[in-house]
């Protein structure tokens, strides 16, 4: 039997997730901050035990078909701002005001470049040009940029400044600073957005190349002949030689977009809405009749790039993220995060920050001895010391009222991500650790009547990369162009993309192709696209770009799933004491694996799954699907 194997790297947990045909094996482990390869293999190694046993780690790397991979960690550096400093090297007086018009830009900017920009005066000259192209290099170093970013206005001119970089500052150098020219980067007319793309990928390149080459060395060392590949925000995957950094950022909620998709298709929902509440942030995308919604130019924290983004919004609100009282007197909701190390109070690793998983703790939602299917224990009073310290006293509150207050802005917050994309008939998809035991409340706030939480909750975003293929996308600005002219440039395309498919290691004949053409806007965005036989007629504001998408299809998991037609009473295994605004009262514990198709109760209750916990407040009612899903009910 070959299995599909696919990690989801979060900031907190790491997923594991193993398919082959309709069955699914999962597990999760810590994420290791330090050396992310050490949870990447732990990982596996517990997936192995759950399918072989014990000492079963070997016959399952070779007993895999593929092993697919996403991480979150460009997405939390960006989010944290934690990333080397970058330095920017110009010969455009003006560029500093472009990059900065809007406040995202601004805060960005400071972030990730600051006061290291060098601008260069003399760029004609040759002999000044290479003095002063060191001298900028000296200058920016020792004002701490550890990677460069060249953007030349003049395209040419920019290829003589990489040669000339090259032979001053050599690569096998160990004083050799990382360097991207930003025309070489990207191929994009806009000059703010390649440059953008650049000093995004950047900041985002060595927090995915240390580890994805240490992670594939260690593979190799085990004899495993398939490449590792690397899941994109574009729903595809690649493998580690031939990813960029930039799409990397994002790929996690990509997933469970992905996997998003199919539910919807399964179930028949017109409209879903996906919240993926991890530890560090909580993403939010749009699936409407049965299509991801997408942005032909992305936006990367209100920022254009360069490449198509699914429109996955990441929100610093998450099961991890640090809860404050400010100096007003109110509660702020990250976008700081305790991450894996130390973690949340209750973890017990020396955290001492209060966060929703510890308000879910001394709630007595979670319950200490089962967290992680009780692969891990909780702390029930460092939860409460934290939430007292930090929270209760500075409000001048009991631990109760504190609780409630928490709860009351995390809801809030959470609800804020979902409600400018709210429809009649939205199903809010909820999932990733935190994601259920939050979303009737943030449902509530926001307008949604129903909630949909996946049986595979808890590592649903790396069950969605199972849907992706070997793909990529060539394009070139076409505007203006001949007959012969085009053609031409279609058989570079062509033999572009043979000669990346070759080194993806497919045959062409097994390939599957296709040309279209995308009528762009003067902002960037798709106007139509169209086929290069059409004759339509194009405004002069637009440019055409010819696009060559090229795809292997791998293997893909089987969904089939409907609402139950009859209900039956909910199996109840046992009660828990929950604080509540009128006291303490004991709420039904439901399991769901263990309960039937159809199955139903009211709320207040607690269901647990595997590696999930989900609240379903008064008000609410639950029921099973024939698949093991939990759909939740508001009947408010």
């Amino acid at each position: 039997m070959k299995y599909l194997v696919n990690l989801d790297n979060g900031g907190t947990l790491t997923d594991i997730c193993v398919v082959s045909g309709s069955e699914v094996s999962y597990t999760k482990t810590l994420t290791t901050p330090v050396d992310l390869s050490e949870c990447f293999f732990k990982g596996i190694t517990k997936a192995s035990e759950e399918i072989y046993g014990k000492d079963g780690f070997t016959k399952l790397l070779h007993t895999t078909e593929l092993i697919r991979y996403s991480s979150t960690q460009g997405t939390n550096a960006l989010v944290e701002r934690k990333g080397p400093k970058l330095g920017l090297i110009t010969d455009d007086s003006h560029l500093h005001a472009k990059l900065t018009q809007t406040s995202h830009q601004q805060d960005l900017f400071e972030s990730l470049v600051g006061a290291r920009l060098a601008l260069l005066h003399h760029i004609h000259d040759p002999h000044q040009m290479e003095s002063e192209l060191v001298s900028a290099v000296n200058t920016l170093t020792n004002k701490g940029a550890e990677r460069l970013v060249v953007a030349i206005k003049d395209k040419e001119l920019e290829k003589e400044f990489k040669h000339v970089f090259l032979l001053q500052f050599p690569r096998h150098l160990l004083g050799s600073v990382p360097v991207l020219f930003s025309w070489e980067f990207a191929h994009d007319t806009s000059r703010v957005r390649r440059i953008w793309s650049a000093l995004l990928n950047s900041f985002l390149h060595p927090t995915m190349e240390r580890f994805l080459y240490s992670a594939e060395h260690r593979l190799k060392a085990h004899k495993v002949k398939n490449p590792l590949l690397i899941y994109r925000n574009d729903g595809a995957s690649s493998r580690v030689a031939k990813s960029v950094a930039l799409k990397t950022y994002s790929s996690g909620p990509r997933g469970g977009i992905e996997g998003t998709k199919a539910l919807a298709k399964a179930y028949g929902f017109n409209h879903v809405l996906m919240v993926d509440v991890g530890g560090t942030t909580s993403d939010v995308g749009e699936v409407y009749k049965h299509k991801i919604k997408t942005e032909r130019r992305g936006s990367v924290e209100g920022i254009q790039i360069s490449f198509e983004l699914s429109d996955v919004k990441s929100f610093g609100v998450g099961g991890g993220s640090i809860l404050r009282v400010d100096d007003k007197g109110s509660i702020t909701v990250g976008p700081d995060s305790v991450g894996a190390a130390p973690g949340p109070a209750c973890f017990g690793f020396g955290g001492t920050e209060a966060t929703m998983t510890d308000v879910n703790v001394a709630l007595g939602i979670i319950d200490p001895d089962t967290y992680l299917n009780g692969q891990q224990k909780l702390d029930k009073q460092r939860a409460i010391q934290a939430i007292t310290e930090k929270i209760a006293k500075p409000l001048g509150v009991n631990l109760e009222k504190a609780l409630f207050a928490l709860e009351e802005a995390y809801g809030e917050h959470l609800a804020a991500c979902l409600k400018d994309h709210v429809q009649k008939d939205t199903v809010l998809a909820a999932f990733g650790g935190g994601g259920p035991m939050s979303a009737c409340l943030a449902a509530r706030k926001a307008g949604i009547k129903r909630v949909i939480v996946p049986k595979l909750a808890a590592v649903f975003s790396a069950y969605g990369i199972s849907f992706s293929d070997v793909a990529q996308t060539f394009e070139r600005d076409i505007t203006d162009l001949s007959k012969s002219e085009i053609e031409a440039v279609q058989v570079q395309m062509h033999e572009q993309a043979k000669r990346h498919m070759y080194q993806e290691g497919y045959n062409w004949s097994e390939c599957k192709h296709e040309w279209k053409v995308i009528v762009e806007n003067a902002d960037g965005s798709e106007n139509h696209v169209t086929h290069l036989e059409d004759t339509a007629q194009i405004d002069k504001d637009q440019k055409r770009i010819l696009a060559y998408h090229v795809r292997y299809e791998l293997s893909h998991p089987s969904l089939r799933a409907s609402l139950p037609k009859h209900t039956t009473t909910a199996k109840v295994a046992s009660s828990r004491e929950v604080i509540e605004e009128n006291g303490k009262h004991h709420n039904p514990v439901v399991m769901l694996l263990d309960q039937k198709t159809g199955a139903h109760m009211e709320g207040p209750a607690i269901v647990e799954g595997p590696f999930f916990t989900a609240r379903v407040p008064e008000g609410w009612s639950l029921f099973v699907t024939d698949n093991g899903d939990l759909i939740l009910e508001d009947k408010a």
